[in-house]
C-alpha cells in the first residue's frame, strides 16, 4: 500500500480476531514507530506486548482499578473483558528523558507519533487495529501493574488483529474546514 493510501484510507478497526500480527509483522510496525519526529533523537517512548494468557491479567488488573471506584458488577466484567478484544495489544509508553532543549510536552507529542505510526503500518499490512485510551490509562494502579514509572504516561492500548468484517469508508473532510492562512 502507497504511503498517501495508508493515510487517507485508514480507519479504527473495533473488531478483531486472531491471528496476532507474526513476528516478521510486528518487527515493521516497531520499526514504523520509530521513525516518529523525534526532536534530540531522546526516542521518548517504549512499548509493552500483551497476548495470550497476558490480556486475562490485564483484564483483572484493569477490573481492580474499576472496583476501586465502586463499580458495580458488569462494570467488572466489562473491564476484564477489554483486553480479550484483539489478540495482541500494545501499551505506547511516553518515556520522557530530561533535556535541556526538548520539553516533556513536545516528547509526550513524539510518544503519540510513534503510536499513529503503528496504527498506519497495521493498516499498510491489511491488519486491523484502533488506538484506545480512556480512565484506565491515566489510572495509577493500571499504571503500577504495568511498570510504567512516576514520570512516564500511557498514551494508548492499541488493539491489533484480523480485521472482523468490511472496513469502513473513512468520512471525506474538507481540509479548508480546518485551515486558515495568518496574515500576519
Amino acid at each position: 500500500m502507497e504511503a498517501l493510501d495508508a493515510l487517507l484510507t485508514r480507519v479504527s478497526v473495533p473488531r478483531l480476531h486472531d491471528p496476532a500480527p507474526d513476528a516478521a509483522q510486528r518487527q515493521l510496525l516497531f520499526r514504523a514507530a520509530l521513525r516518529a519526529p523525534d526532536h534530540g533523537q531522546l526516542r521518548p517512548w517504549r512499548f509493552l506486548t500483551i497476548e495470550g494468557a497476558a490480556r486475562e491479567r490485564l483484564g483483572e488488573l484493569f477490573a481492580q482499578a474499576v472496583s476501586a471506584s465502586g463499580a458495580k458488577p458488569e462494570m467488572l466484567a466489562k473491564a476484564r473483558a477489554m483486553p480479550l478484544r484483539a489478540p495482541l495489544l500494545v501499551v505506547v509508553i511516553a518515556s520522557p528523558k530530561t533535556h535541556f532543549k526538548v520539553p516533556e510536552s513536545e516528547q509526550l507529542l513524539s510518544a503519540g507519533c510513534a503510536a499513529h505510526g503503528i496504527v498506519i503500518a497495521a493498516h499498510a499490512l491489511g491488519l486491523g487495529a484502533i488506538w484506545r485510551s480512556g480512565d484506565l490509562s491515566h489510572d495509577p494502579l493500571v499504571k503500577a501493574g504495568l511498570g510504567v514509572g512516576a514520570k512516564e504516561q500511557i498514551v494508548g492500548f492499541i488493539y491489533l488483529g484480523r480485521a472482523e468484517g468490511e472496513r469502513r469508508t473513512p468520512q471525506e473532510l474538507d481540509p479548508g474546514d480546518f485551515v486558515t492562512a495568518w496574515q500576519g
